[in-house]
């Protein structure tokens, strides 16, 4: 091999590399509450977003929809989504807030800088649609 080759390797590497960084590939952040709820909504049938609650690394967020509550983080490249019906399992931590989803694979979701007065006034706004469930 010679030097060359060498660059051409390395500059083909890179142009292939910036054509990906252009295109978004491998990009997984939720970057706004507006994207949040896009995710939910092309993710979960019959899902229709309300509002959102994005955590200050991008890596989780919370939408309010119509009955239900849709969780998103980030999952290596993708972004992973359940749908929870209220009332969420919600404790402090000590970087924000982590909503406990019940089921083991997905784990619980931590929103950083999110307050817990921030996801139940969002979970309020969709209890209003269900019916009263006993404790």
């Amino acid at each position: 091999m010679n030097w060359e080759q060498l660059a051409g390797s390395l500059a083909a590497i890179l142009v292939l590399a910036w054509i990906a960084r252009l295109m978004k590939l491998g990009e997984s952040r939720i970057s706004d509450p507006a994207r949040a709820c896009e995710l939910a909504e092309d993710m979960l049938v019959g899902f229709e977003a309300k509002r959102a609650i994005v955590s200050e690394d991008g890596g989780a967020a919370i939408v309010a929809g119509n009955g239900t509550i849709a969780l998103l983080k980030r999952h290596g490249a993708q972004v992973a989504v359940r749908r929870l019906i209220p009332p969420l399992r919600v404790r402090e931590a000590i970087e924000g807030v982590a909503i406990d989803t019940g089921e083991r694979l997905f784990g619980a979701v931590t929103l950083t800088g999110v307050l817990v007065e921030d996801v139940r006034g969002l979970e309020i706004g969709v209890g209003s649609h269900l019916r009263a469930v006993p404790n």
